[in-house]
């Protein structure tokens, strides 16, 4: 029972911990942390009898990836609603059209900027006559990119763009399912504008879709809650997976797209959001949950949901517009994996077969990286996209193979700026475009992901 003053008036509850210690981005950073402490041990442990991953690993690898599949779950209902109600929305957004072209351009520019900082690392570090990877793990990847894939890849398959895969392993048949955000956009905004043609009929089936989005959003800031044990098993599993003994030979090269992505991290978007008037501070701390997570579940996708979350509720991009411009971000807008890493992986390729490269090679890199990451939408994956530069550049395809032990640990850096690029763009178009909340963007988190005053009861 809370004591009582001489007033009569009973005193406020103190919790037993500090403030600082219940806070989600503290508790963010402690997953971090803990995961690391669990990852060394469970590396350090011996592996079970029968050869298989220790029961720790498996422990960690089952929470996590468990964690990436809520969110997942979450894209399909979380884009088809949103983009409906964005377009049902669009009256209350001037100059619809010109946010979109002016999204797709910044898309460009900021893909041309991370793609020469690419190259650059690339030609001062020269990984391709710096590595002693073998020659044998060179070998063609299962799947590559094409720009007929992309035209294609715009039908919808079915009515939520859904498809599946049977593969068998061991006598047994495993049906999975995945779905093609792009085609997902479509849909959406087919039936959106259809709403919006048929008039004051279509009422009652938007009023329940902003309904359901809501509904959505609720469940979704649920499984949000869950991201500090979501963080501590995936950086667990990371750790004790890949460890850093597969850098190996690959070391220089690792580290080139490391540097790379810390310009493109570290420079490159702070200068863009000062040039624009804005907090650097503010920004970074805004986009924090979606970048840790992209991170650690090294999925564009999979943190989908959040990114577009913090890019409405922290950084002050309208909803209207934020529900178009983050799920479209999020396949066509990878600074990590469709600038960064196949400039510097083509490079790589190109001195390991002790091929040179002209200036028109560059060019074709360029060219490749602004605009042929969306050749690889819905077949999202670095390694679609560096198949595209290679065959575009006509080297060797099977020069992947040799970059296929680092995959992983790169993958978690490229991802990150991937993600905190998706919600980049949207405020620099808004800020741009006079339709920024200026006050939810620079409003305080004190800890917490997202503005206290600002969060939804």
């Amino acid at each position: 029972m809370p004591s009582s003053t001489s007033t009569g008036v009973p005193e406020k509850s103190t919790s037993r911990f500090p403030s600082w210690a219940t806070a989600f981005g503290p508790q963010i950073v402690a997953g971090l942390v803990l995961g690391v402490i669990i990852g060394l041990v469970a590396r350090a442990m011996p592996d079970a009898a029968d050869g298989n991953v220790n029961w720790l690993v498996g422990t960690v690898q089952t929470i996590g990836s468990s964690y990436v599949k809520l969110l997942t779950v979450a894209v399909i209902p979380l884009v088809f609603t949103a983009i409906v109600s964005s377009i049902a929305n669009l009256r209350q957004v001037a100059n619809a059209a010109r946010l979109a072209v002016q999204t797709l351009l910044w898309f460009a520019i900021t893909a041309f900027i991370a793609v020469i900082i690419g190259i650059i690392v690339g030609l001062i570090t020269d990984p391709g006559s710096r590595t002693d990877v073998a020659a044998e793990a060179a070998k063609e990847p299962k799947s590559s990119g094409s720009w007929w894939a992309f035209i294609t890849g715009l039908v919808p398959n079915n009515f939520l763009g859904l498809g599946a895969k049977t593969s068998v392993a061991e006598g047994v048949a495993t049906t999975s399912l995945s779905f093609n955000v792009l085609q997902l956009l479509v849909i959406a905004g087919a039936i959106g504008i259809a709403a919006l043609k048929i008039g004051p009929k279509a009422a009652p089936f938007l009023e329940f879709n902003a309904s359901l989005l809501a509904i959505v959003q609720k469940v979704l800031w649920w499984i949000i809650r869950l991201a500090p044990i979501g963080t501590a098993a995936l950086i667990a599993n990371a750790v004790a997976t890949y460890g850093w003994d597969a850098i190996g030979s690959l070391g220089v090269f690792t580290a080139a797209i490391y540097i790379g992505l810390a310009i493109v991290f570290f420079v490159v978007y702070p200068i863009l959001i000062a040039a624009h008037g804005l907090s650097v501070r503010s920004f970074f701390s805004g986009v924090w949950p979606a970048t840790q997570l992209g991170f650690v579940s090294r999925s564009s996708i999979g943190t989908l949901p959040l990114t577009e979350r913090v890019t409405e509720r922290n950084l002050g991009v309208p909803r209207e517009y934020a529900s178009f411009a983050v799920p479209l971000g999020a396949t066509t807008k990878m600074d990590g994996c469709a600038a960064i890493y196949p400039a510097i992986a083509a490079i790589f390729v190109a001195g390991f077969y002790d091929v040179p490269l002209t200036f028109t090679d560059y060019l074709l890199i360029v060219v490749v990286s602004v605009i042929g990451s969306a050749a690889t939408a819905g077949t999202t994956g670095a390694t679609v996209m560096l198949t595209l530069t290679l065959s575009t550049l006509g080297l060797p395809l099977a020069g992947v193979g040799l970059l296929l032990a680092v995959e992983p640990i790169v993958d978690m850096g490229r991802t990150a700026v991937n993600v905190t690029g998706q919600a980049l763009v949207p405020v620099i178009v808004a800020k741009r475009e006079g339709i920024l909340d200026k006050e939810r963007f620079d409003a305080p988190r004190n800890g917490d992901p997202f503005a206290e005053e600002l969060v939804d009861a």
